[in-house]
């Protein structure tokens, strides 16, 4: 019986050790040097395994950041409301945010005419990774009027979902008042952020998120990791944001 190549058997057990939950989807595995020192190999056996993978889909390589665990792609309804950590918990994964930025400033002319303010009127900066079960699937920038969200700040040092941190100023309900999604290519900075190649393709959405009586609240701009989210048009579900 034919022998099995030694980059195949390497292959086949960093294969089964994801399948178990030992490596989970985003995580990044081992360096070539300390696999090929595990299994008594050199690091072009282990670069052969490692291509393997990559071809099979279950892992992807960043030049210069190493080799990561793909992701199966989460299913984002775009809807009525505005809920990304209800929504993530739905696919049984779970949902977190790292917070880049926290700030006020004056509003330019584009927020301005969003957010029904003059422009210059102060607004206040929430941006952060959205995370799914541990991976970055987003990078996320939500813009608020001050004059109609005091005490939004101080929440957000403390809760990082936008749904119960404009509960606890008294905001209890919000919608989605419109969606535009475009395709572009990642920044070096977003790259970073997402663990992708630069140019990797992103899917944006520009949103205008209101109270029930049609005030502007948020004007939201999102980047997608294009291969980790599928985009859905519900609009009368729960939907991320």
């Amino acid at each position: 019986m034919p022998r099995t190549p030694v980059w195949k058997s390497i292959a086949e057990t960093l294969s089964e050790e994801i399948a178990k939950g030992h490596y989970r989807p985003g995580d990044k595995l081992p360096t070539e040097a300390k696999l090929a020192s595990r299994f008594g190999v050199n690091r072009h056996t282990v670069r052969h395994a490692l291509s393997d993978l990559t071809e099979r889909g279950i892992t992807r390589s960043r030049r210069g950041a190493g080799v990561f665990v793909q992701s199966a792609p989460v299913e984002y309804p775009i809807g009525k409301r505005v809920r990304f950590h209800q929504n993530i918990r739905a696919t049984g994964r779970l949902p977190d945010k790292n917070v880049l930025r926290i700030e006020t400033r004056p509003c330019d002319a584009t927020e301005a005419a969003a957010l029904a303010l003059s422009e210059g009127d102060e607004v206040l900066v929430y941006e952060g990774l959205s995370l799914s079960g541990g991976a970055p699937i987003a990078h996320f920038i939500s813009i608020f009027p001050t004059v109609r969200t005091p005490g939004l700040r101080a929440a957000f040092e403390e809760i990082s979902s936008v749904t119960e941190a404009l509960k606890s100023i008294g905001i209890g309900d919000y919608i989605r008042a419109e969606t535009r999604v475009s395709a572009e290519r990642a920044s070096t900075t977003q790259a970073l952020h997402l663990n992708l190649r630069d140019g990797e393709p992103l899917l944006r959405t520009v949103s205008l998120n209101t109270t029930p009586d049609g005030t502007p609240i948020e004007r939201g701009i999102t980047w997608f990791a294009g291969e980790r989210v599928t985009l859905t048009v519900t609009p009368d579900s729960v939907t991320p944001g």
